[in-house]
C-alpha cells in the first residue's frame, strides 16, 4: 500500500477504498433485502448499496475535517446513531421486528474511514471480510444451530476451560523427582489430544454429517482410528456383501488418518524426534491410503451411495471430562513405567513395552517417548514408536475381526489389506535399523 501512495495522493487511495468497502457492504445489505422480499416481508431495513455508500463517505469527510478531536466525526456518529434509533422503534412498534444487524453493520462502515487511515491495511481488510462473511452466513448459523446438541456449547466450553484456564495455571515442576514429569506437561498433552479429536469430531457432525463409508473413516481416523474401526465393522457385520469392500477401505483410510495424527502430534512435542521419524510416518500413510483405494475399487457404487443415510450417532462427544481423565492416567502411567523400565531393564525392556503398548491406546505411550527425559535416543524412540504402531495394527486387525462377526466374505479384503500395510511398516522399521 505504501507503494501504491508514492503514486497517488493518500487522501485518494483512502477516499476510494472506503467507498469501496462501503458499497461492498452495502450491496451484501441489498442482497439480504432482496431476500427478505422475495419471502413476502416487509421491506424494513435502514438502506442499502447507496445509502452505506454515502454512509462511509459521510464518515471520511468528517473525519479528516476534523482529525485531531474527531467532534465532527463523533457529532455525525451520534445523528447516526438517532437515525439508526428511529428505524429500529418503527421496525419493533410496526413490524415487531428486533434485529439489529443493519444498525451495527452501519455503525462499522462510518467507522472504515479512521480504521483505513491509522490501520494497516490487513486490518481494515480483515474488518470488511469478517462483516460481509457473517452477513452471508446467516443462514449457516441457523442451520448449525438447528443442529447442534443440547449440551454442544457445554462442551466448547469445557475445552476452552480445560486449555485456557487450567493448562496456564498448572506448574510445571516434576511430580516425582527424576522423572521429567509435570502437571503442565500432562495437561498440556491431554489438550492436545482432546483438541484434535473435538476438531474431527466438528467436522464429522457439522461439516460432512451426510458423508459416506470412506469418509467416515478418513475423519474418524483423526478422532480414534482403533474406536473407527470397531464401529466400521459392526456396521459390516449386517452390510451386504457388495459393500464390504467399502468398509474395509474405510478402516484402512482410518489407519492412514492415525498416521498423519502422529505427524501432528510429534512435533509439538519433540522436534528431534519428528525430524527423524517424519519419512516413516508419511510413507505409511501413503502406503495405507493406497490399499484402501485399491480395495475401494471393487465396491459397488450405487450399493455405497445407499449407505450414506445409514450413517448413525454412534461417534460420542471426545470432549467428555471422563475420557480426559483416562487419558491423562494413561500419560501418567506409561511415563512412569517407562522411566523405571529404562533403569531397570534398559532398552531391550522398552523394546517390549512398545510392543506391549499396542494392545491399547498407544497415543499416551508414543506421548511419554517424546518427553525429554536426557536418557532416550532419539533412534530409540523412533523405534519403539514404530514398533507400538506395527503391534496396534496387529490389534486393530482382530477388533474388525471380532466386531464383525468374523465374516467370511470380509477375511481376504481385510487380510490382504492390513497384511500390507504391517508388512511394509515392519520393512521401514528394518531399514531404521539398519
Amino acid at each position: 500500500m505504501e507503494k501504491i501512495y508514492q503514486i497517488f495522493p493518500q487522501e485518494l487511495i483512502t477516499f476510494v477504498l472506503v467507498t469501496l468497502f462501503s458499497l461492498l457492504i452495502g450491496l451484501s445489505q441489498r442482497k439480504m433485502s432482496l431476500k427478505k422480499e422475495g419471502e413476502g416481508a416487509e421491506k424494513t431495513f435502514f438502506g442499502t448499496d447507496r445509502t452505506f455508500t454515502f454512509i462511509g463517505i459521510l464518515g471520511y469527510l468528517l473525519y479528516i475535517l476534523d482529525p485531531t478531536d474527531m467532534r465532527l466525526f463523533m457529532g455525525g456518529g451520534l445523528a447516526l446513531v438517532i437515525l439508526f434509533g428511529l428505524n429500529y422503534y418503527v421496525k419493533m412498534a410496526q413490524h415487531n421486528i428486533f434485529g439489529i444487524t443493519t444498525i451495527v453493520t452501519g455503525l462499522i462502515t462510518y467507522c472504515l474511514a479512521p480504521i483505513v487511515v491509522t490501520q494497516p491495511s490487513w486490518f481494515y481488510i480483515m474488518v470488511v471480510v469478517t462483516v460481509l462473511l457473517f452477513t452471508e452466513m446467516k443462514s449457516t448459523f441457523t442451520e448449525i444451530a438447528q443442529h447442534m446438541q443440547n449440551d454442544e456449547m457445554i462442551t466448547l466450553a469445557k475445552f476452552l476451560a480445560i486449555s485456557g484456564i487450567i493448562l496456564p495455571m498448572l506448574p510445571n515442576e516434576n511430580l516425582i523427582p527424576g522423572i521429567n514429569l509435570t502437571p503442565y506437561t500432562v495437561w498440556l498433552a491431554t489438550v492436545v489430544v482432546s483438541g484434535i479429536s473435538y476438531l474431527s469430531y466438528l467436522l464429522k457432525r457439522y461439516v460432512f454429517k451426510e458423508s459416506g463409508t470412506l469418509l467416515a473413516g478418513i475423519i474418524g481416523g483423526l478422532y480414534s482410528s482403533t474406536a473407527t474401526i470397531s464401529v466400521l465393522a459392526r456396521r459390516c457385520k449386517h452390510a451386504k456383501e457388495r459393500e464390504i469392500p467399502g468398509y474395509v477401505a474405510a478402516m484402512l483410510m482410518a489407519v492412514s488418518m492415525m498416521y498423519l495424527r502422529f505427524l501432528i502430534l510429534i512435533p509439538i512435542f519433540s522436534l528431534k524426534i519428528f525430524q527423524s521419524a517424519y519419512p516413516y510416518l508419511l510413507i505409511m500413510s501413503f502406503v495405507s491410503a493406497i490399499v484402501a483405494w485399491f480395495i475401494s475399487r471393487k465396491t459397488d457404487k450405487n450399493e455405497a451411495l445407499e449407505n450414506n443415510d445409514e450413517e448413525d450417532e454412534e461417534s460420542s462427544n471426545p470432549l467428555e471430562f471422563k475420557v480426559a481423565l483416562i487419558f491423562a492416567i494413561l500419560f501418567v502411567v506409561f511415563t512412569v513405567v517407562t522411566h523405571f523400565t529404562l533403569i531397570y531393564a534398559g532398552t531391550g525392556g522398552l523394546n517390549i513395552l512398545s510392543f506391549l503398548s499396542g494392545l491399547s491406546d498407544i497415543t499416551p505411550f508414543i506421548l511419554t517417548l517424546l518427553q525429554d527425559t536426557g536418557s532416550l535416543a532419539v533412534s530409540v524412540a523412533v523405534a519403539c514408536t514404530l514398533q507400538a504402531i506395527i503391534s496396534n495394527n496387529l490389534m486393530k486387525m482382530c477388533y474388525a475381526l471380532f466386531f464383525s462377526g468374523r465374516r467370511k466374505e470380509m477375511l481376504p479384503y481385510l487380510t490382504t489389506g492390513f497384511s500390507i500395510v504391517i508388512g511394509v511398516n515392519a520393512l521401514l522399521l528394518l531399514f531404521f535399523y539398519l
